[in-house]
């Protein structure tokens, strides 16, 4: 991937969607309290547009960003609004505290696709250490509730729980996984990646492939270039003032991802300090 930039697609694949600020957890890993930007929720009119003006093109939209995607209230809303577009799905991400009988049945109703829960533990002792002000029982009764909708109903909702591969939770891999496998459609264990900035992280020369297919939005409308960008470090325009396909296609983006087609991350504020794919092999680059 050395040499002359890629190609890259003319339409991103993934939309992910900040439709709001916040989470009801304080997880150690995760700076979302370091967020402080305006607005806390983002105007009906402005997730409106990005679907608007991405109907038809197959895309995935999942309307979360840095935040619990089950704190907005409207979610249920967004997700009907989205599946209005035969070709378009939805997932989200969720820790799963909030998920009430009501909301499942709200968004099974409105066409949810796929619904990703992170746990990271099989215990409530370890999961106090790593879902810091949650409910480790409620959660999982949380979780086998919504599984067991689906299975009662005609429409399908693909199911996948996650445990983030840590130093505290690497003993509790396997009875996790024999757990939910006969639960869920998925049971996987993935890596926790370093935010870039975060103290001690150094930056690897590699590409990145996160920009190659995805497209990340704040609340006030501002797409960045990476869905790790907690402060605007990359942004690569606003959908306020242009369309979706006009930032994805637009000079700065494009600038951007030929820096990273050529591992080129040191070009790019952002990107200056992040080891993503640290251990991917990319054909040209040294591993």
């Amino acid at each position: 991937m050395n040499g002359d930039a890629v190609k890259l697609p003319r339409q991103p694949r993934y939309i992910q969607i900040e439709t709001i600020i916040g989470c009801d957890a304080n997880c150690p890993f995760c700076p979302q309290k370091n967020i402080d930007r305006k607005p806390v929720i983002m105007p009906d009119s402005t997730w409106r547009k990005i679907i608007d003006d991405t109907r038809g093109l197959g895309i995935t939209y999942r309307p979360f960003l840095q935040n619990e995607a089950l704190i907005d209230k409207r979610l249920p809303e967004i997700v009907a609004y989205i599946k209005e577009d035969s070709t378009a799905r939805a997932e989200i991400n969720t820790n799963g505290n909030l998920l009430k009988e009501k909301m499942s049945r709200a968004l099974i109703d409105a066409g949810i696709d796929l619904m990703r829960f992170s746990i990271d533990a099989f215990s409530p002792e370890t999961y106090s250490q790593c879902r810091v002000g949650l409910d480790y029982n409620r959660v999982v009764d949380n979780i086998n509730r919504f599984t067991e909708i689906v299975a009662e109903g005609e429409r399908h909702v693909t199911c996948e729980v996650r445990m983030i591969d840590m130093d505290i939770n690497k003993h509790e891999h396997k009875p996790f996984i024999d757990y939910w496998n006969g639960r869920a459609d998925r049971a996987l264990i993935v890596p926790l990646y370093n935010w870039p900035w975060d103290e001690g992280v150094e930056m690897v020369k590699k590409p990145c492939i996160k920009m190659r297919e995805e497209m990340f939005f704040y609340t006030d409308g501002r797409a960045v270039l990476c869905c790790w960008d907690i402060a605007g470090r990359a942004v690569i325009g606003d959908v306020t003032k242009e369309s979706v396909l006009e930032i994805w296609n637009g000079e700065v983006r494009r600038r951007y991802a030929d820096h990273l087609s050529r591992g080129e991350r040191d070009k790019i504020p952002l990107c200056s300090r992040c080891d993503a794919y640290k251990d991917r092999h990319f054909e040209g680059f040294d591993d």
